[in-house]
């Protein structure tokens, strides 16, 4: 059997187009911002902010802001610039424009928190520019853009930025939620990895499963999505919950 179906839409929170082709040009920025996984990302700043000995409402805020720039605009506006996966049409100098101001933004916020924090954070300024650059542009001959660097720079990275913002300092408890969000973020690469094939790069799907009492049912391309994406938006509410239950605690 077939499971022939219209293109699908580069994301699942991706605009249809409009009959012209296209999408309008808030749908395509929309899009390139990642909303679900930006907040999924962020909120792992805000775990990381939250669990430290200390906890300072500011610092957290100008983190949170900092990794929204850096990730939220700046990652992804360099991941549509290499190889147009979301397949917008925004203008590439205007992709180059949103990365280097919003990086260089994000640097400046940490350059700032240097007096409050210590010299220790520029340590974490630099490998943050690093991985920014690196695993989006495929820097180094692509060495960094691999599921591991991923987890790394998504995952663990935030959280022991956040933490070492507060505390100046690290210790068991930042490792712990550092591999914690690792695995969270491993697992949404398995899950995504599949679910953007589907999206992108496959024409069509054929096949079927036969059960046990000898019906059929037919694999499409939206049957083989749906439960990717699910678990997807799933876990990135849960983690997004358990960030802001965690704040809310600290800040009573």
């Amino acid at each position: 059997m077939s499971g022939t179906t219209p293109r699908l839409p580069p994301a699942f929170y991706a605009a249809r187009r409009r009959e012209g082709g296209g999408r309008s040009a808030w749908s395509d920025w929309t899009v390139v911002l990642h909303p679900p996984y930006t907040l999924w990302h962020l909120s792992y700043v805000a775990i990381g902010g939250s669990i430290a000995p200390r906890f300072d409402g500011g610092t957290l805020a100008a983190t949170l802001v900092a990794f929204f720039l850096a990730v939220g605009v700046c990652a992804h506006s360099l991941d549509e610039l290499h190889g147009r996966p979301l397949r917008t049409q925004i203008a590439s100098w205007q992709l180059v424009t949103a990365g280097v101001l919003s990086l260089g933004a994000a640097t400046a916020l940490g350059i700032i928190g240097l007096d409050r924090v210590g010299l220790g954070l520029a340590v974490f300024i630099a490998v943050g520019i690093i991985l920014t650059c690196g695993y989006n542009l495929e820097l180094f001959g692509g060495r960094l853009h691999n599921d591991i660097t991923f987890a790394v720079a998504w995952g663990a990275f935030p959280v022991l930025t956040a933490y070492y913002a507060q505390a100046r300092t690290l210790g068991p408890v930042a490792v712990l939620a550092a591999v914690a969000c690792y695995l969270l973020s491993k697992a949404q690469r398995t899950l995504s990895t599949p679910a953007r094939q589907l999206r992108r790069r496959v024409q069509e799907v054929r096949g079927e499963i036969v059960l046990e009492d000898g019906s059929c049912e037919p694999l499409t391309a939206p049957s083989l999505l749906a439960p990717l994406e699910s678990a997807l938006v799933a876990i990135a509410g849960s983690v997004a919950a358990l960030a802001a239950a965690l704040v809310v605690f600290r800040s009573r």
